[in-house]
């Protein structure tokens, strides 16, 4: 099951991706999916032109990413697998969704894109065991986990080099379905690759990191977690177009904007 968070000019509205032939359409949802039971309305919506798809989900609580969580990724910054997790947070107002710009800010001359692997938390966690973890889980979307490279250096701390407004794309759906042992993970600018790898390659896989977080921190409806982005970082800058995808989840494209 495919959960897209979408809008045609008014409020918000939920709506099930289905499939007709070559035709995709929204099967509208009655209230919000996190808080209960998918229910169509009856409603149909052809995805096209005066749809806008938003970000599947605003977190309501918080963003838990992982930092250093692939090998490679971790060489090519400069360092070592961290011995334990290295666990941050990105504020909701971060996100924005499909096509919405990566704005970059006035003070930051280098800034990155980070394809990754999104957990959506379906239930209300706390203490949960990595055999136990999934069962919170409501599904995985497609995050770019944007960061100042040069405040990140400077700052010490990381919550302005990877919290300001628009660093966190997240779409184009949530996918209910996905087993995120081994999917890849990809990312392209202007159409070139950049990123290519897989799940598989993560230090601390799925389970292991919604248990570990939990262990600290009680995971609400609507929280997300970052799993980590592979090696094949780089700078992206005004007027390039990010895509980052995740295999059986789909592609999240953002435009790049230095406004003046």
């Amino acid at each position: 099951m495919r959960i897209a968070r979408f809008t045609t000019g008014d409020d918000p509205r939920f709506g099930l991706v289905q499939q007709e032939g070559d035709t995709t359409y929204l099967a509208v949802l009655g209230g919000d999916p996190l808080y209960m039971p998918a229910m169509p309305t009856g409603e149909r919506v052809e995805l096209g032109d005066g749809v806008r798809l938003l970000a599947p989900v605003i977190p309501r609580s918080k963003v838990v990413a992982v930092g250093k969580n692939y090998a490679d990724h971790a060489k090519e910054m400069g360092g070592d697998v961290p011995a334990s997790p290295l666990l941050f947070f990105k504020p909701n107002t971060a996100v924005v969704g499909p096509d919405d710009p990566v704005v970059l800010p006035d003070w930051t001359q280098e800034v990155s894109y980070e394809a990754e692997l999104a957990v959506v938390i379906g239930k209300v966690c706390k203490g949960a065991t990595p055999e136990s973890a999934l069962s919170y889980v409501l599904g995985y979307t497609v995050a770019n986990d944007v960061t100042a490279r040069d405040a990140q250096r400077t700052d010490g701390q990381w919550a302005r080099a990877k919290g300001f407004d628009s660093s966190l794309p997240l779409g184009p759906w949530i996918d209910t379905d996905l087993d995120p042992e081994d999917v890849a993970v990809r990312s392209r600018v202007n159409g070139e690759l950049k990123q290519d790898g897989r799940t598989a390659d993560m230090v601390l896989d799925v389970p292991f990191l919604v248990s570990y977080v939990s262990q600290a921190m009680t995971l609400l409806p609507g929280d997300v977690i970052l799993t980590g982005t592979p090696a094949g970082v780089g700078l992206m800058d005004h007027g390039d177009v990010v895509e980052c995808e995740v295999e059986g989840i789909g592609v999240l494209r953002n435009p790049v904007l230095r406004r003046d």
